[in-house]
């Protein structure tokens, strides 16, 4: 019965240590050239909780000479 509480006790403390720390998922496209000024982009962030996601995608615009 001792070693189950112990058990417990340590889970518990490993999940309040991983929920203080705020874990978060960044996923990052890039795939704008270099050379141009002012690319499109798109932001989303959505947050559950434990777990953060974010996406950055931005751009280029097709131009043509």
């Amino acid at each position: 019965m001792r070693n189950r509480r112990t058990g417990l006790a340590i889970a518990a403390a490993a999940l309040l240590i991983i929920a203080a720390r705020h874990p978060s998922a960044d996923l990052r496209i890039l795939t704008h050239d270099r050379e141009d000024s002012a690319p499109r982009s798109f932001r989303a962030a959505i947050d559950f909780g434990l777990v953060a996601i974010s996406v950055l995608i931005t751009w280029t615009e097709k131009r043509f000479v």
